[in-house]
């Protein structure tokens, strides 16, 4: 099986998030999409973060009614900061009979060499990039697979400030979504 693993925070998922899941898989051979929740990534602060469970709940209430979506907590139990290597890696061993590709924003591609082992990412694994606003795919090599996507510039802080503005999110999230985090009282 094919499987593209779009790694985030997803503090908190929002609609940008699904929109791009849900336009490489149409646009690839992907069998399944996994979101892997990150507990932490190793280039962002961890202080805005709400705790992981409640960002994979976040992310189940999501894909909940998309059957080719999976929520992942496989960074759960391993070594933090994680790494995406070291998560391709463990999956693989884990799961042979499937083959793992990543999604990265053009953006983030750009730091890709700054990643641990970034190389043997690019050697054994496919990289479906997708378009971020003002940002363009400088790398080129044979494991990226550019993919036409919306332009999107939905910021999660952005959505973490409207909630403690007490200001509207309507469309920005999942309706299930908006009523968890509410209930949760996560970003006040």
């Amino acid at each position: 099986m094919k499987i593209g693993l779009f790694f985030g925070s997803f503090n908190p998922i929002h609609i940008g998030h699904l929109i791009i899941a849900n336009t490489i898989y149409d646009r690839s051979e992907l069998d399944q999409v996994w979101f892997v929740v990150s507990p932490q990534n190793p280039l962002k602060k961890r202080k805005s973060l709400v705790h992981e469970f409640d960002r994979l709940r976040m992310v189940e209430l999501a894909i909940e009614d998309n059957f080719h979506f999976r929520a992942s907590d496989v960074e759960f139990a391993m070594p933090k900061p994680s790494y995406t290597i070291d998560t391709l890696t463990y999956l693989s061993e884990r799961h042979p009979d499937h083959e793992f590709s990543i999604f990265l924003g053009s953006d983030n591609l750009r730091q890709l060499k700054k990643w641990k082992n970034y190389e043997q990412i690019l050697e054994h694994y496919t990289v479906y990039v997708y378009p971020r606003p003002g940002q363009k795919s400088e790398i080129a090599h044979p494991s990226i697979r550019e993919i036409e996507a919306p332009l999107l510039d939905i910021s999660a802080t952005f959505i973490r400030e409207s909630f403690q503005n007490n200001r509207s999110v309507k469309y920005l999230l999942p309706e299930n979504v908006i009523e968890y985090i509410r209930s949760k009282k996560l970003y006040e």
